[in-house]
């Protein structure tokens, strides 16, 4: 299990524009559908990736907390389905719907969408606020796999109940850390590695 941590996008980045399809339902997915939320969180995850599957069930938590709160939630996938199949859509709907997820889990079949977020890891959060600039990124909390510490999602929720009473979220922000999304040979942005 090799960590990888997140880049740290700059903050106040505007969202980047993407439109991929939903593996649960089929159906096309973007920001825009979401225009009228007050946050927007973009989690970077997969199925097989050990700091994922540790955390699992708080990104359950996390959709049944917020969703009703008006906040949107999309989980995308970006990894090579080709050299880990496990990450092909099929197990994404099949995960997605034993965990009762109610946000759309998408995949990024070219990889464009994770180099535009500069996405390095799974898990990787990215929380907008209502103009759709960059409020967040970041670790879920300080749990890990094996630490013993409890997984409860503080950092991320701090900065989504900031962003939902209008406050700004602090700039001092730990970055996430997890597996490397698994880039296709040749593929591989320049700003990872």
């Amino acid at each position: 299990m090799v960590e990888t941590l997140s880049t740290m996008l700059t903050l106040g980045t505007r969202i980047p524009a993407f439109s991929l399809t939903n593996a649960v339902d089929g159906h096309s997915i973007s920001p825009d559908d979401y225009a009228d939320s007050p946050a927007l969180l973009v989690m970077f995850i997969c199925n097989h990736c050990p700091f994922v599957r540790h955390v699992m069930d708080e990104l359950t938590r996390l959709g049944e907390d917020y969703l009703p709160r008006g906040v949107a939630i999309i989980a995308i996938n970006s990894n090579d389905r080709a050299g880990y199949p496990q990450d092909a859509p099929g197990n994404m709907k099949r995960l997605a719907e034993e965990l009762g997820w109610e946000f759309p889990f998408v995949f990024d079949d070219t990889q464009e969408v994770a180099k535009a977020f500069h996405a390095a890891c799974t898990p990787d959060f990215f929380l907008f606020d209502g103009d759709r600039r960059l409020a967040y990124r970041g670790q879920l909390d300080d749990s890990r796999p094996g630490s013993g510490v409890p997984v409860t999602g503080a950092d991320l929720r701090a900065a989504i109940d900031a962003v939902l009473a209008g406050d700004s979220v602090p700039a001092d922000q730990k970055p996430s850390i997890g597996c490397n999304i698994k880039w296709r040979r040749g593929n591989e942005p320049a700003y990872f590695g």
